[in-house]
């Protein structure tokens, strides 16, 4: 009779960066950077004296969020990035076209 795997068998569903099994720190850091700074730059555009945050965070998040890109180990750190770019993009092009770098 086959080996059936019971619920309390299986594996259970882990979140983490480092799927490979190896630690990543700097990568990691570089990934929740670029994502939190994405969802800073695009929660500012929503105030409305927040065009001049969300230009700044926004530029600084698509920009690390490149290098993070860049240097990432994992498919889970690079899923991380792309929501991050994404986000600060359209943070950083709303603050742009609300007012810009500038108060």
């Amino acid at each position: 009779m086959p080996h059936v795997l019971r619920p309390a068998e299986r594996e259970r569903f882990r979140l983490t960066l480092n799927s490979d099994g190896r630690s990543h720190p700097v990568e990691n850091l570089l990934s929740i950077g670029t994502l939190l700074c994405g969802l800073v730059a695009f929660a500012a555009t929503f105030f409305p004296g927040g065009h001049v945050v969300a230009s700044w965070v926004g530029a600084l998040g698509f920009g690390g969020g490149l290098y993070s890109q860049y240097v990432s180990a994992t498919t889970a750190e690079r899923t991380l990035n792309i929501v991050g770019i994404v986000a600060s993009f359209v943070g950083v092009a709303l603050g742009i076209a609300r007012g810009g770098f500038i108060p």
